[in-house]
């Protein structure tokens, strides 16, 4: 370990805490270890008697680098000990870490079986000895099981709180992932709870993400579906390369050199529908090649039906809008002129049909100043476009529209004007959010 936490005489933690880990598999046992390594007093609770007697004798219960050495040492300091129930793990803890397996079910669904019943144990022991408590859940678990499945089984109980936790851990890597850990996630509604379990990780000099209780499940979720997502992204490219004789790592490795935009936050926030005369006819072009070649890419043949569906949702939510509608934004994006392929001339069509008022406004768009394909397009999807266009945005707030809707990241003026102006914004693009407090990537 390449961590320090005790003081300079190498025998008290600064602030050691006593905690009962539930589960004693890949999550809890290196959880247990690395916590007792870090100086905190830990309790490792099983059923599986291989596994708590592994530990009592200083042995992992599987395989797993540097895990056996911590186990060993922790055990020979006191600082990390097992039992097979949960009363004599409970009785001396003020923390519970738990880690027991949530398998997959048939039909996709989450197992939460042994979650019930180690919340169920512990809330009948703090039953019989009421004192403050945390449980922390760090098991993977689907967004609102805290709330549905571990806070009613404590909810009587004075004092006791309940937050989620969830592990970063890779099998393989799992001591070096806490050790030097990429995330520290922490969520409840309990700041003082939140802390203490935040406090647990503090000497590896990480900072905490503290934030609500079902946000932190679902980043979980978000950063596993984003690991595959890229596993899967890389093979496929890989798949089409190998067909058109193409080296397939040097393409990924050269992909990988740009920061600026391919390994970097940018797009990663949910927002509009994405557009304009690029990624769309790429990715057709991609996938038709693909089926010239009878190769299968699903994951790369879903993504333009995945942003049609993101424009039907956006186009739904608009549509549920009382009275006339003030669009703010008709290019593809930002501070750009380009009206091909935008999803917001898409969105103007379908309410259009619908027979909806309509303004519309974007500060780089002029009717007599594009031309080309630019200007046909446009006339081509909406003939009477000039009719709905103001020509400021003072100009379109005097048409008295009941609703305005936001398709584009906005100026600091224009971002600034919208939140004066005391109309309902409805936010396609995410940025409002993001200038309140959520940070957005610049792009």
């Amino acid at each position: 370990m390449i961590i320090d936490p005790w003081d300079t005489d190498g025998e008290t933690m600064r602030n050691p805490a006593r905690v009962a880990v539930f589960g004693l598999g890949y999550v809890g046992c290196v959880s247990a270890a690395c916590l007792a390594e870090l100086g905190h007093r830990v309790t490792g609770i099983d059923s599986d008697i291989h596994k708590v007697r592994s530990v009592q004798d200083g042995r992992a219960p599987f395989y797993e680098p540097g895990l056996e050495a911590l186990v060993k040492s922790n055990v020979a300091a006191g600082r990390l000990t097992t039992c097979e129930t949960d009363a004599p793990g409970l009785a001396e803890t003020d923390i519970a870490l738990l880690c027991v397996g949530a398998p997959s079910e048939r039909n996709g669904n989450l197992g939460l079986e042994q979650l019930r019943r180690v919340t169920g144990e512990i809330a009948a022991e703090l039953s019989r000895q009421p004192r403050p408590f945390v449980i922390a859940v760090r098991s993977t678990v689907f967004p609102g099981t805290c709330e549905d499945v571990v806070l009613p089984a404590v909810q009587h109980l004075v004092g006791v709180t309940v937050v989620s936790n969830p592990e970063f851990l890779r099998e393989g890597t799992a001591v070096r992932d806490f050790v030097e850990p990429p995330l520290i996630v922490v969520g409840g509604s309990d700041a003082a709870a939140v802390q203490r379990v935040a406090d647990l990780y503090a000497d590896l000099n990480v900072p905490p993400c503290l934030v609500t209780l079902r946000t932190a499940e679902m980043i979980k979720y978000a950063c596993n579906a984003f690991h595959a997502l890229k596993i899967s992204f890389a093979n496929e490219i890989g798949a089409l390369c190998d067909r058109l004789q193409v080296p397939a790592q040097e393409v990924m490795q050269t992909l990988c050199q740009d920061e600026k935009l391919n390994l970097s936050p940018a797009y990663l926030r949910p927002g509009f529908a994405f557009g304009g005369s690029c990624l769309p006819k790429d990715l057709r072009a991609l996938n038709y090649r693909a089926s010239r070649l009878d190769l299968d890419l699903p994951l790369l043949a879903s993504v333009l039906p995945s942003n049609h569906q993101q424009l039907a949702r956006a186009m739904e939510r608009v549509s549920d809008l009382p009275g006339r509608i003030g669009i703010v934004g008709l290019a593809f994006k930002e501070n750009t002129d380009d009206l091909r392929e935008s999803p917001v001339v898409a969105l103007i069509e379908a309410l259009i049909g619908k027979g909806r008022d309509l303004c519309v406004w974007d500060p780089h768009i002029q009717m007599d100043a594009i031309y080309g394909s630019n200007r046909n397009y446009i006339l081509n999807s909406i003939p009477h476009i000039g009719r709905l266009l103001a020509a400021s945005l003072p100009s379109l707030l005097s048409l008295n529209p009941d609703h305005l809707v936001l398709t584009q990241k906005p100026s600091t003026d224009i971002r600034r004007a919208l939140e004066q102006c005391g109309l309902p914004v409805v936010d396609l693009s995410g940025w409002l959010e993001a200038s309140q407090g959520v940070p957005a990537p610049a792009v």
